[in-house]
């Protein structure tokens, strides 16, 4: 058995000596392997990670026998010698690329920062190896590229540039931190080949945190569960999945969306309730002295589709086919450049002011991003009851306290939330809260933007029976804007597929699911991480030797 590349025993970590959020736990990452450390949101998973890099704050209190890389006991380290361990033997991958990025660096300087600190080569050679890099992270055209800034590219393309820092250092150890959270599934899948190709190239051990266990069990070659700041679980992934032991494995497992579920919808008809009409978005390309109009972006390309009274309608596409701007335009939030859209026989684009405001407490929306979407300095009850005040005035003060907490009550959550903070929330509390503030006002017609996008499995199963549980109570429709496609067959009637602006194919759930007519869908589907529990795909050579 080889020796371990990072061990850690017996780790525990509190903040102002409360409660401990990570709880005397134990573990070993050996080289060219992936581990996966999964768990829900707060489980202590990247808490965790970044006690082993010590980055946590000062009022972190961190206990552990050791935390040894390949014997070097990191808690006997300096800062000063930290730092040129950081970046160096151990690579960090974090979730959200847009917010570790330095907005106002290109991304060339960033990645040569990582390359000086730890190398300090010529500057020839410097930009040479700048460019290695990003051609290794298959960032298209890297000669133009190098001088672009992190919000000139797409998400999957900033994902990729963060791989090339955390790469630039060449390290023994990469972790990575939630990499493919709210991507694409075809961008997905492209991010996790990239780095099995590149764990290949160079045999660095791979750190996996996740909460997405189809995706584990395609890329991990053992895994550890953690539940409330425990490892409850660990094991080689094809045993672990065949045959999980602890309940809340089992529970987890038992979470994950079904793509066979679409095979069991069976509704009846019903009238219908929205009515699109080859709806278009553009917006104009303006050039020259004069900024003359020389052409448009199609951002929404002649669009139809009916949506029926008590049924959902799924939108799918990758990132930047339309798919916000065409939920937005519905609304009015956003304006149509041209068609129809009827709402339970009025058509929105013949009425204004008064009346279409008043036509707005038929049509909510639900935000992808929760946390952003709500006032932070707002009580959970004004923000429910902001609509009912702004749509129903003649409500009485008791009258609308009343329907707050009926609300929160049955959003499943406590009736001292409304006296809360949004910040106060997990994120599947947070998503709960936008429902609730969706619901207060009666809509006919919901518009669901990515609603459990970064949500972990268990909690996005949550928000996906509330929202099937509040259809059949309210009859509400449902307009449900997604990239993924097992959710798609747990909640929708009818999907609709998009891509650069039009919709590409329409039909029931069965069977755009089960016999997709277009490439762009069967390219989609072909992209969703399914479960597997053998024949991994990218399993590891010697993994036994390892194991």
């Amino acid at each position: 058995m080889n020796n371990p590349i990072l061990s850690v025993a017996h780790l525990s970590v509190s903040f102002n000596h409360g409660n401990k959020v990570v709880d005397d736990i134990s573990f070993d990452v050996y080289p060219g392997e992936t581990f996966a450390l999964v768990g829900e949101s707060g489980s202590g998973k990247s808490i965790t990670a970044l006690s082993v890099l010590r980055l946590l704050p000062p009022n972190a209190r961190i206990q552990a026998r050791a935390i040894s890389l390949q014997g070097d006991n990191l808690l006997r380290r300096s800062e000063y010698e930290l730092c040129r361990i950081r970046g160096r033997r151990i690579g960090l991958i974090f979730q959200d690329p847009m917010s570790s990025l330095n907005p106002v660096m290109t991304i060339g300087d960033q990645i040569e920062e990582v390359i000086k600190l730890h190398f300090d080569p010529p500057q020839q050679a410097l930009k040479r190896r700048v460019l290695e890099l990003l051609r290794q992270v298959e960032i298209p055209l890297p000669e133009q590229r190098i001088n672009d800034y992190p919000h000139q590219l797409s998400g999957g393309q900033r994902q990729r540039v963060m791989i090339a820092i955390a790469l630039a250092g060449e390290p023994d150890l990469l972790i990575a931190d939630e990499p493919t959270t709210s991507l694409d599934v075809t961008i997905q899948a492209q991010i996790l080949a990239l780095l099995k190709t590149l764990q290949q190239q160079t045999g660095m051990a791979l750190w996996l945190i996740s909460h997405d266990l189809a995706l584990v069990s395609n890329l991990a070659d053992r895994v550890a569960v953690m539940q409330q700041g425990k490892i409850v679980e660990t094991g080689h992934c094809d045993e672990f999945f065949r045959h999980p032991q602890h309940p809340y494995t089992q529970k987890l497992l038992d979470a994950l969306p079904s793509m066979q579920s679409c095979l069991t919808h069976r509704r009846q008809e019903t009238p219908p309730l929205l009515q699109v009409e080859d709806f278009k978005v553009y917006y104009p390309i303006r050039k020259g002295i004069f900024k003359r109009v020389v052409d448009h972006v199609r951002a929404v390309d002649g669009v139809s589709f009916i949506i029926q009274q008590g049924k959902t309608l799924a939108l799918v596409g990758e990132s930047g086919c339309g798919k916000t701007t065409l939920g937005k335009g519905l609304l009015n939030l956003i304006p149509g450049t041209a068609g129809r859209v009827t709402l339970d026989g009025v058509a929105l684009d013949t009425i204004q002011g008064e009346a279409l405001r008043q036509k707005r407490a038929d049509m909510q929306i639900v935000f992808q991003d929760p946390f952003s979407s709500m006032n932070p300095r707002m009580l959970v009850g004004d923000i429910v009851a902001e609509g009912i005040q702004a749509l129903h005035p003649g409500v009485s003060s008791v009258n609308r306290q009343e329907r707050v907490r009926q609300l929160l009550q049955q959003v499943g959550l406590p009736e001292d939330a409304a006296q809360r903070y949004p910040h106060e929330f997990s994120g599947g509390q947070r998503q709960r809260i936008c429902i609730a503030r969706a619901l207060a006002v009666d809509p006919k017609l919901i518009v669901c933007d990515e609603p459990t996008s970064a949500l972990d499995v268990s909690v996005q199963a949550q928000i996906i029976e509330l929202l099937k549980s509040l259809q059949q109570e309210k009859g509400v429709s449902y307009l449900f804007i997604t990239h993924d496609l097992a959710v798609v067959a747990e909640i929708a009637d009818e999907v609709a597929v998009m891509h650069k602006g039009r919709i590409v194919e329409y039909g029931s759930v069965a069977q755009v699911l089960s016999e997709p007519r277009q490439a762009y869908t069967k390219k989609l589907l072909g992209a969703v991480p399914v479960l597997r529990t053998e024949n991994k795909p990218f399993a590891d050579q010697g993994k036994e030797a390892v194991l």
